[in-house]
Parts: C-alpha cells; structure tokens; sequence
C-alpha cells in the first residue's frame, strides 16, 4: 500500500529540470520519484544531525 503523501513547493535550476525530464521520458519513472530519493539519500546523508540520533560518544558519562 501506499504512503500518504503530501504536496510541498520546491525550486530547482532549468538544468536539473531538464536532466530530471529526460530521465522521465528514458526509465518513464516521475520526476517526484527521483526528488523523493534525492531527499532520503540527502537524509541518510546527515541522519546523525537529526534530532534523537545521539551517537554513543555523545551518552558517555
């Protein structure tokens, strides 16, 4: 099943535009697809700077 999702606004250079559009037309996989991974790979990226990811250093007395 799938997530809920929901509607958010963001820019982007008219090179990464058309990089993402003809990705699009070649695997026909949408545009937001791509976004959404750019978003979790940046995420996993700087998961340790999220709040409640203390690092074991961090809980030593």
């Amino acid at each position: 099943m799938a997530r809920k999702k929901i509607s958010t606004t963001i820019y982007i250079t008219p090179e990464q535009n058309d990089l993402l559009k003809a990705l699009n037309q070649k695997t026909k996989v949408p545009v937001a697809e791509y976004i959404r991974q750019g978003i979790d790979l940046v995420l996993e990226k700087y998961k340790a700077q999220l709040p409640g990811q203390a690092s074991f250093d961090e809980l030593e007395p």
